[in-house]
């Protein structure tokens, strides 16, 4: 190499990584802000004019990067398909030539503000009645202006050139410690293997692991030091039930993605940003209802319900009830329920237990002292560290759901996680919070190969909504789709004979009718 070209590699290296460092200055942020949220510097309302009506609506509701991304490079909607707002492009002759069959000149901050308040474009000609003619202060168009001249060089948080942060939240205290551990290696393992092998499109995974804390307090902290201090990418597999009932809006607002289980209940929420690979405790529940209702003669009832006295749980419960009665089942209760402290809830058919382990052969002991040996079901990951206290009596009444089985498993995928258990020093215990994370690190992966190497998180939130029969080799194949967030949307049925400890598959995994 001569120094000539060696001056121009380092002048060039040096270039790159001063756009990379490169923040946005407050007429910037302000810009995105509007383009992204609706919202102006100023605090005050912006109304947009839609339609050939010119019906007013606020800007919050249908913001610039709705139809053309955050990243501008427009997505098909409704059979329209948003322009590239790329400034280069704009403002180039050769950019705007045949563009949806017209010649018009390029554009400049003025002929862009006339295309955004009245909808016209350089040439004149009235853009198609879908976009949205906004009613912009001068200082709020600037701002916009200035943002659109940026919004081709801004990365979102998280990516380097040469790396990829991750976050995630995992307790390292208390009674979720056990799991926030087995969690956190099964991650850790997945991205040593990912760098060793390289990384992806040459980016090195970097994994940030906060404790969210004792309360909802310190949870909403935690997170928001991962999206705003620690500028996290996206998140990955986190435990944190007392995030459950914002963490989509928060995600949403940040536009952060998330990939994984968020709690042991599932996800008890719906939002574009978040993928879970595996059933929560409401479509496993579900699940066992639908075997019951078809091979069991349950449906008269009596039902009980039986949940612990947390509001997740009473929650899943009532929504479970709902599920019941809407295919058939009479005679339905729910019962928040304390098997050491309750009365026995007696004269049912069938029993469906949200509780915990102990909780459950406690509850299977007190019916058998009372003559009663209904149809127990729950969900394996509650109750399997306690079936074996279960009564005799209970052989074949036991229904438990499984997210998956050992007929699911290869070859590969069974040797992938063998390996990685024992680079992390992990058994079998909390087998399904592995496996979620597991396959919550393979999503990632896959998504992140599908988008390249000009990665962004929208795209990445596109990939993996394009995934379908994707194979982990631990589960049944997971799919995804625009309305589809649950990869798995059903569950294995399983009883068991209690007598010799052994488990019989009675239904095989099979996506819910109505799936979320």
């Amino acid at each position: 190499m001569n120094l000539r070209c060696g001056l121009a590699l380092i002048l060039l290296a040096g270039i790159s990584l001063g756009a990379d460092a490169m923040s946005l200055d407050a007429d910037e942020a302000a810009g995105k802000r509007l383009y992204r949220q609706g919202l102006s510097a100023s605090g005050e309302a912006i109304m947009a004019r839609v339609g050939a009506a010119d019906v007013a609506l606020p800007a919050t509701s249908l913001p610039c990067a709705n139809c053309h991304g955050n990243d501008g490079l427009g997505r098909p909607e409704g059979g329209v398909r948003p322009p590239s707002l790329d400034w280069a492009r704009l403002t180039s002759l050769y950019g705007q030539q045949q563009v949806n069959g017209r010649n018009y000149p390029a554009y400049t901050e003025s002929s862009l503000a006339t295309v955004i308040q009245q909808g016209r474009d350089p040439a004149h000609n009235r853009l198609d009645p879908s976009m949205p003619r906004f009613v912009l202060s001068m200082k709020d168009q600037r701002n916009l202006t200035a943002y659109l001249k940026r919004l081709a060089d801004e990365r979102d948080p998280g990516l380097e050139a040469e790396t990829l942060h991750l976050g995630t939240l995992l307790p390292s205290q208390g009674p979720l410690a056990e799991e926030g551990a087995t969690v956190a290696a099964v991650l850790n393992g997945s991205v040593a293997r990912i760098n060793q092998a390289g990384g992806i499109h040459g980016r090195q995974l970097r994994l940030t692991v906060l404790d969210p804390g004792p309360d909802r307090a310190s949870a909403e902290q935690a997170l928001q030091r991962l999206i705003e201090d620690e500028q996290v990418f996206a998140l990955i597999a986190p435990l944190a039930p007392a995030l459950d009932s914002e963490l989509g809006a928060r995600l949403e607002q940040a536009g952060v993605p998330l990939i994984g289980p968020m709690s042991i209940l599932g996800p008890l929420q719906t939002s574009r940003q978040i993928f879970e690979p595996l059933p929560g405790l409401r479509e496993q529940m579900m699940a066992l209802a639908d075997y019951a209702t078809a091979s069991l003669r349950v449906l008269q009832g009596p039902t009980l319900i039986a949940c612990a006295d947390d509001p997740a749980q009473v929650q899943t419960a009532q929504n479970l009830g709902r599920y019941l009665q809407d295919h058939g089942w009479q005679n339905v209760h729910v019962q928040a329920y304390d098997p050491a402290a309750d009365a026995l809830p007696l004269g049912s058919r069938s029993v469906f237990y949200l509780g915990d382990g102990g909780g459950f052969s406690r509850l299977a002991t007190r019916l058998q002292g009372a003559g009663q040996v209904p149809y127990l079901f729950a969900a394996s990951s509650q109750v399997a560290g306690d079936l074996l206290q279960v009564p005799d009596g209970f052989t074949r009444r036991v229904f438990l759901a499984y997210p998956f089985v050992p007929s699911d498993w290869t070859q590969a995928g069974r040797t992938a996680l063998t390996v990685l258990r024992e680079s992390q020093g992990l058994g079998a215990q909390h087998a399904v919070l592995q496996v979620g994370a597991y396959a919550s690190m393979l999503l990632l992966g896959e998504g992140l190969k599908q988008v390249g190497r000009d990665a962004s998180r929208e795209k990445l939130v596109a990939a993996l909504e394009g995934l379908h029969d994707f194979d982990t080799g631990l589960t049944p194949r997971l799919s995804f789709g625009p309305g589809r967030r649950l990869g798995l949307s059903g569950a294995h049925v399983v009883t068991v004979d209690l007598s010799d400890q052994r488990f019989y598959l009675v239904a095989p995994y099979k996506p819910l009718v109505a799936s979320p």
